[in-house]
């Protein structure tokens, strides 16, 4: 049960999960995070759709937030020929995932922002150039990763529930990967809305 009253999904007679309770409760703050959330994971970028979503994944994992890392597992694998193995792998073993060495050099620096933005050091982010990644590409996984703590904090700040069924997290994937996180959202505060 969460820390405060949050909206009830009709479809699944309790609170939102995860994040999606605290945005149905205050719409105002959804957008623009959901905006954000919308042109680092689904814009325009050299990063594919869901080599971005790993690296939300990874920062997620790495807070321990399971909703997040749960949710945006789920969409990083239905992007990625839906390898689950894959994303678990990157998950917990990022160094021997079977990804390129520019994801990893940036999954490494996701994981030190997550630790703390002073953690990245010149060191990580030639190694990051090194194997190819742009600055354009390092920017964003820095504010990928700096975004994700701030929502992993904000579902488990709040005592959000998270399901425990891996189906219902493919279905939100699927829904995502089709309509984004905006339209998610406004679908699910729509639900909430008096008619």
């Amino acid at each position: 049960m969460a820390y405060i009253e949050l909206p009830i999904a009709p479809e699944l007679g309790r609170e939102f999960p995860g994040i999606a309770g605290p945005m149905t409760f205050r719409p105002e703050t959804a957008k623009p995070i959901n905006q954000l959330v919308n042109i680092l994971l689904r814009g325009e970028s050299t990063l594919s759709p869901g080599e971005r979503e790993l690296i939300a994944t990874h920062v997620s994992w790495r807070n321990d937030c399971f909703f997040c890392q749960n949710i945006h597992g789920a969409i990083a694998a239905a992007q990625l020929d839906h390898d689950e193995a894959l994303v678990q792998r990157v998950k917990t073993d990022w160094i021997h995932a079977d990804i390129s060495p520019k994801l990893k050099t940036l999954l490494n620096i996701a994981g030190k922002v997550q630790q703390g933005g002073k953690h990245v050091t010149e060191e990580d982010i030639s190694a990051a150039r090194q194997a190819g990644a742009t600055d354009r590409e390092i920017h964003d996984t820095v504010l990928i990763a700096a975004v994700f703590c701030m929502c992993n904090r904000y579902v488990d700040g709040l005592g959000t529930w998270a399901p425990q069924d891996p189906d219902i997290y493919r279905a939100r994937a699927a829904r995502v990967v089709e309509h984004g996180y905006t339209a998610v959202t406004e679908m699910a505060i729509a639900q909430t809305s008096p008619k």
